[in-house]
């Protein structure tokens, strides 16, 4: 396997700050509509399925590394929104 090219590390992050929205946008609906945060398709274990899966997406992004299988891939990316959501994110689902 090869290194992840730069693009390929900014893809990565990007996608990480989509699931960084979709946590955010499920705490906000939480905040005003308490018997069902997300819509009125949506069961209250679906939406927090919803959040665990993104969580989990980012918990996973968070521990990519190189090839050698120690060293991160990120360098001086600033993941301060992505912890906040996943802390969030646990918040919600638990």
């Amino acid at each position: 396997m090869e290194e992840r090219t730069t693009e390929e590390i900014t893809t990565i992050y990007t996608y990480a700050g989509h699931s960084v929205d979709v946590i955010n946008e499920y705490a906000n609906f939480a905040a005003y509509q308490s018997a069902n945060p997300y819509d009125v398709l949506t069961t209250e274990e679906e939406w927090k399925q919803k959040i665990k899966d993104n969580v989990t997406h980012l918990e996973i992004i968070k521990a990519y590394k190189k090839t050698d299988g120690t060293t991160s891939i990120w360098t001086s990316e600033d993941f301060t929104a992505i912890d906040a959501a996943i802390t969030k994110g646990k918040t919600l689902y638990s």
